[in-house]
């Protein structure tokens, strides 16, 4: 099959985010990178251009003139991956959907619910498809999760809890580190610093496999170290539509925990717990019974997981393998969309995960503003 051509907005040969990208995207085969804006300056735009080999023509100082002239040219991108820092998801998505060229968005959906309402009425116009980055769910394990939930092995789900504690925010940021500097800035990153960053991830990872949607929630925000604007520490309690109850908790400043996303879902049958840093394996306790260990590609993986599997069980895969799943997914949708099909079934997240998104961060701020009272997510 022909690889769909890709270009890239920000995420620069020294950005972690845009290598992850690029590498996720070539994991399958299904893109090229082919046009780039991968700077906020000219020059470094043009630098990480001919770093990655780009065309020097097609390594542009800005995502506007890219995406025009992209649009025009017979062999333009197809695709676009925007990985700039928030504030610059909504601005550059809107010039590529309102060209028909499709969006592949790293997550939180904007830095704020006003842009991510702007940015859903700008997909709702295009005939492009968007798709949000929320790359958890790619996890084979999860896949199951999901599946094990839709199928009732679980029975009702009574009591989610997910938490994403890291610790590299402990203290003030370094002027020199690029990362730190714009996710603890408030203009660029959003209000919600942890709860913009990785609490977006953990509130999306509970309500995808559980297949729930929240109704509100009570919210105890921190901000730790001195001088930070933005919260570095969140406490968070979900109310489900079904009657459901959840807690979040999501931290920058817990020493010792590297990214230790883990997911925890209870039923009145049976439950479930799995970790992000190990990933291949899942446990499953059905009330009453001893605790099976569920792997990554053995004798317990269902059909939905090995689909997004490529070894077999006991080669471990991981985050890279994952986030490259999103792109195996998206990238049958554009061939179908392309070809007048119907789309595929595939649990992507997109506008609608990243609109929810945003208003879990905004009801996070909105209710720890007033001493963690219930707010509804609007």
């Amino acid at each position: 099959m022909r690889k769909i051509r890709l270009g890239m907005v920000g995420g620069g040969n020294d950005a972690f985010i845009g290598a992850v990208h690029r590498i996720a995207a070539r994991i399958d085969g299904h893109f090229e990178l082919m046009a780039g804006a991968l700077s906020s300056t000219p020059e470094k735009a043009r630098a990480s251009g001919a770093a990655l080999g780009l065309e020097a023509a097609r390594s542009y100082d800005d995502f506007k003139s890219m995406a025009i002239r992209e649009a025009r040219l017979k062999d333009g991108i197809e695709a676009v991956a925007i990985v700039t820092p928030n504030h610059m998801h909504y601005p550059a998505a809107r010039e590529f959907l309102k060209r028909g060229i499709h969006v592949i968005c790293d997550k939180p959906l904007t830095s704020t619910l006003a842009d991510a309402r702007r940015l859903a009425a700008a997909v709702e116009k295009s005939e492009a498809l968007f798709v949000l980055t929320h790359n958890y769910t790619g996890y084979p394990l999860i896949r199951q999760a999901r599946e094990m939930v839709a199928n009732g092995e679980l029975g009702t789900l009574r009591v989610v809890q997910v938490e994403y504690p890291q610790d590299w925010l402990t203290e003030a940021a370094d002027p020199a580190n690029k990362q730190a500097g714009w996710r603890t800035d408030p203009a660029r990153s959003g209000v919600g610093g942890s709860t913009g960053d990785i609490g977006t991830h953990a509130f999306n990872l509970a309500c995808f496999v559980g297949q729930l949607t929240p109704e509100s929630l009570a919210a105890d925000l921190q901000s730790f170290v001195p001088g930070r604007p933005v919260d570095d520490n969140a406490h968070v309690m979900l109310r489900f539509k079904g009657g459901a109850r959840g807690m979040l908790w999501c931290s920058q400043v817990a020493p010792g925990n590297e990214n230790a996303l883990r997911l925890r879902v209870y039923g009145e049958k049976g439950g479930i717990e799995w970790a992000q840093e190990d990933p291949n394996r899942m446990l499953f306790t059905r009330f009453g019974e001893a605790t099976r260990i569920l792997t990554r590609g053995g004798a317990g993986a269902s059909g939905v997981a090995n689909a997004v599997s490529r070894t077999p069980g006991g080669h471990p895969e991981g985050y890279l393998e994952g986030f490259a799943n999103l792109y195996v997914q998206a990238a049958g949708m554009i061939r179908s969309h392309h070809a007048g099909e119907t789309l595929p079934e595939a649990p992507l997240p997109g506008i609608a995960e990243g609109l929810m998104g945003m208003r879990f961060v905004d009801a996070c701020v909105r209710s720890s503003n007033r001493n963690a009272a219930w707010v509804a997510l609007s």
